[in-house]
């Protein structure tokens, strides 16, 4: 694993028993519900890191990525329902087919600055929802508005459909989907674009100044961004069976990629996953017990949370825990082992 060869033994140990912990997670946790809920910290903190290549890296701050998980979702479903598609190949098409939207709105918007280039996404974001919870039919495809689209749960279904009767089949697709784009976040930290992405997204006039196309290379994060975004909605189509546009589309699904990835620490590797862990199981506990009497409190505890942490830690919770890490829990394990194992600086997590 090249993304661990220059990190401390330590690190490298807990690493790979954190990977094995995970890969034999569903044979200690065998409860459907609390396997699904596991299941939407992980898919959140995959759509947040997907999210991170151009919110992160690109330094603008997206707030109508749900569009794009509507693209994956509402592609691959239609093409399975109407002609037979299998869900893995229609996957792939949406993932495309966002990254083509992605790049038409990226041209004129990614040049505009501050908040003009969040309220843009906000008003496209919507465009879309709205569009797609008024139309019923478009050529051989029935959308159907906004009665949403179910998916046949088909027995013995062949693996081709993307249906498991159980849900760790589903545990195990995400969790490999949040590995894969984990090391692509790693990778490209450790790229040119990256490096381009960061001189551009910091001081944008000085990278022009020194030759760096800051919008070229903008495009190219929102365009894997978008691919990346609609494969998970094509996940939540296959998983959950029933789609609609204000669940799929919302401004509600941005506004909680946003305030995750702002709260565990944006164009960093870990702080997607660090915002999911925290902030999914509030929300979901909100939605359950609080949703009748208070629908959206779940937002309102993201957007307090998301005050003090800007307050206190405007890089996010990454960073003392990053401390944390580095300056206490190795150091004590190293005296556990009786042996010292000096921890390098490290670049970003």
């Amino acid at each position: 694993m090249t993304f661990l060869s220059g990190q401390p033994p330590m690190v490298r140990n807990l690493t790979l028993l954190l990977l094995a912990g995970l890969f034999l997670l569903p044979t200690v946790v065998t409860s459907p519900s609390m396997l699904q809920i596991i299941i939407l910290i992980i898919f959140y903190a995959y759509l947040t890191s997907s999210w991170n290549f151009v919110g992160g890296f690109a330094g603008v701050l997206p707030l109508g990525h749900s569009a794009f998980v509507g693209i994956g979702a509402y592609t691959s479903t239609l093409l399975y329902l109407t002609w037979g598609v299998s869900p893995w190949i229609g996957m792939l098409v949406g993932g495309l087919l966002a990254s083509l939207v992605g790049l038409i709105i990226g041209l004129p918007t990614l040049k505009l600055r501050g908040a003009y280039f969040a309220l843009a996404t906000i008003a496209v974001g919507e465009g879309l929802r709205v569009l797609v919870e008024n139309v019923e039919k478009v050529g051989p495809f029935e959308v159907r508005g906004p009665k949403g689209l179910l998916i046949n749960l088909v027995e013995d279904a062949p693996l081709s459909a993307f249906q498991f009767q159980s849900k760790v089949p589903y545990y195990y697709i995400i969790l490999v989907m949040l590995l894969a784009v984990l090391y692509l976040t790693h990778r490209m930290m450790n790229s040119k674009v990256g490096y381009y992405l960061a001189a551009g997204g910091e001081e944008p006039e000085a990278a022009e100044a020194l030759g760096i196309k800051v919008s070229r290379y903008k495009l190219i994060a929102m365009a894997i961004s978008c691919f990346l975004t609609a494969i998970g909605g094509s996940f939540y189509a296959q998983m959950f069976l029933y789609i609609y546009p204000k669940s799929i589309m919302g401004l509600e699904l941005s506004y909680e990629i946003a305030f995750i990835a702002l709260i565990g620490g944006r164009g960093t590797i870990l702080g997607p996953v660090i915002g999911a862990l925290l902030l999914r199981p509030v929300s979901d506990l909100t939605r359950i017990y609080l949703s009748s009497a208070l629908p959206g409190l779940h937002l309102v505890i993201f957007g307090l949370v998301l005050i003090v942490v800007m307050r206190y830690q405007p890089k996010g919770l990454i960073v003392p825990l990053r401390h944390l890490f580095n300056r206490h829990i190795i150091p004590f394990l190293s005296r556990k082992n009786g042996k010292s194992d000096p921890v390098a600086p490290q670049k970003s997590e």
